[in-house]
């Protein structure tokens, strides 16, 4: 395989801010929108940076919860569905199939559930966040299987890591990949997959970029956080990834977010996303998620500050994390979808375990 990374231009680059309250900045003159940023220089990959920042806090764009928040959250116990949130359980798509036929040229997307896919481009498989585990730690049992089992993958090409959490970083699916697996993760994430044995770990800031066999992989902003133990609070950065394939087809794949002004700026950087992958669950309560977690809503919006031509929803129908009906995600986001006048056949509201083949 060959591998480069890239490290764009930081001029232009709009600025990291901690207060959830500041106003935006006013929209620029049209004489003056800022060009794109220049084509970035690749270089080899497979690098471990010692030199991050102790704490990514500073790239946070809203503050995490106080002790005021945990005890409102305690009192209120609003972290789980209604027994009549749950009676749907049963009506949760999953309808698992074989993995269409992928060859150099193909552009195919599966979900396996949450925010696990097998994406198919330019020749590679690639997963993103891969959770085969049935239970992850703090939650229940998964509400649906896997969409694929792990015998039926093909080989896997490559692994790109949203940020941290247990429910995107899971230990015992990871254990199941060779060693020698590339393996995207964000910054200050490299060592602790060097400590399990990895050898071609790549840590990319934001708006840095690598590149394998002819397919790019962007590192772009996301409205979270990260943490995994009781001391390492933001010490890991967070976001997504803009996957190109050598025709110029573009997936957009946002990890965990919350909405706000990052999904414009990635649409500008990276104009015509062919197809985006949201989240829609993990919602409820909105005072506590708001910042965190898109709702329905917030998603079809997003995919509309992106510029993409298709959405493909995730982070729902897999796991309990939050109080909203189970059925709830996708019942909103197909309104949200109707109201927002976008055609039907580009909303691909996948079962668990379904694909689709992107065509020109």
């Amino acid at each position: 395989m060959t591998e480069r990374t890239a490290h764009p231009a930081r001029a232009g680059q709009a600025p990291y801010s901690s207060d959830p309250t500041a106003a935006p900045a006013p929209a620029p003159h049209p004489a003056q929108t800022p060009a794109p940023p220049p084509p970035s220089v690749l270089q080899p990959i497979g690098r471990l940076r010692a030199d991050w920042p102790r704490t990514f806090v500073d790239r946070l764009t809203a503050p995490l919860p106080g002790v005021r928040a945990m005890a409102r959250l305690a009192r209120e116990g609003a972290v789980r569905p209604r027994p009549e949130g749950l009676r749907d359980i049963p009506l949760l798509p999953f309808e698992p199939g074989p993995l269409p036929p992928a060859g150099p040229d193909t552009f195919a997307v599966t979900w396996a559930g949450h925010a696990s896919w097998i994406l198919r481009l330019g020749g590679l498989t690639v997963l993103t966040d891969p959770v085969w585990s049935r239970r992850i730690f703090g939650t229940p049992a998964r509400l649906t299987p896997v969409g694929v089992r792990w015998e039926d993958l093909p080989p896997v090409d490559a692994v790109v890591i949203s940020h941290n959490h247990f429910d995107h970083l899971d230990a015992p699916t990871l254990r199941r990949l060779p060693r020698h697996t590339p393996v995207f993760v964000p910054a200050g994430l490299g060592r602790w997959f060097a400590r399990r044995g990895f050898g071609r770990v790549t840590e990319l800031d934001w708006w840095e970029a690598a590149e394998l066999d002819g397919v790019r992989f962007d590192f772009v902003p996301a409205h979270h956080w990260s943490k995994r133990t009781l001391l390492d609070t933001c010490r890991s950065l967070w976001g997504g990834w803009v996957l190109t394939d050598p025709a110029g087809r573009r997936v957009h794949f946002a990890g965990d977010t919350g909405y706000g002004h990052w999904f414009a700026e990635i649409g500008r950087r990276f104009p015509g996303i062919d197809l985006s992958l949201l989240p829609i669950g993990a919602y409820d309560p909105r005072w506590w998620l708001s910042d965190v977690h898109t709702d329905p809503e917030e998603a079809v919006r997003a995919h509309q500050d992106l510029g993409a031509r298709r959405m493909a929803p995730m982070h729902w129908a897999t796991f309990v994390l939050s109080s909203e009906p189970v059925l709830e995600p996708l019942t909103r986001v197909r309104a949200a979808w109707d109201k927002a006048g976008l055609p039907r056949e580009d909303l691909w509201d996948l079962p668990v375990g379904a694909s689709r083949v992107l065509t020109p």
